[in-house]
């Protein structure tokens, strides 16, 4: 079951009461855009626009409302409402949105990709994953605003190669596999 820590509900409220509407409760979108990358969708229920296959969680004084597969993307998952200096918002512990590798040279390869390259990505509404590691060379895939973007190889040379090989030296290269004519929404700077 989803849980939601006593910041977020406080903020789910006071937007709320905040906003016009006679408001019921909140609908959480859960959408996977990867092996282990989701996107969430947060937005306040009405009236009328709840569903008998949705499934509702009672938080106390707040409900959270799901369709079947967002409530199993989200099954153990909590969000927290956060602020720092880069702004403040809704943040999902999911953990379905975690990679574990057996293999300890693809745990520190995901280590940067999580902690270096997806802050820098998801500014452009894109993502990487590690899909595998071949030898000294890392495979990942693009998605997102990244899949199709004409900057997606610089990206990969430019920062995520050079962030994975200078953090893990065994790696000696980074691969892309990502069928780049398939994205459907590249980033576009304007």
């Amino acid at each position: 079951m989803i849980t939601f820590t006593d910041g977020a509900k406080q903020k789910v409220l006071e937007y709320m009461e905040q906003s016009e509407g006679d408001f019921v409760g909140l609908r959480l979108v859960a959408m996977k855009q990867g092996r282990h990358t989701f996107s969430y969708n947060f937005s306040l229920v009405s009236e009328g626009e709840t569903y008998d296959a949705d499934q509702a969680v009672d938080l106390e004084n707040l409900k959270v409302f799901m369709d079947a597969q967002s409530a199993e993307f989200l099954d153990e998952a909590s969000v927290d409402f956060v602020s720092d200096p880069s702004g403040a918002g809704f943040k999902v512990e999911n953990p379905l949105a975690v990679a574990h590798w057996d293999d300890p040279l693809a745990e520190k390869v995901q280590h940067v990709i999580d902690e270096q390259v997806l802050p820098a990505v998801r500014g452009h509404g894109g993502w990487v994953e590690l899909l595998e590691i071949e030898g000294d060379t890392a495979v990942i895939e693009f998605g997102g605003g990244c899949q199709g973007c004409g900057m997606s190889q610089v990206t990969l040379k430019e920062g995520i190669e050079k962030a994975i090989t200078g953090a893990v030296p065994e790696i000696k290269s980074v691969i892309d596999k990502t069928d780049h004519a398939a994205g459907s929404d590249p980033y576009h700077a304007g």
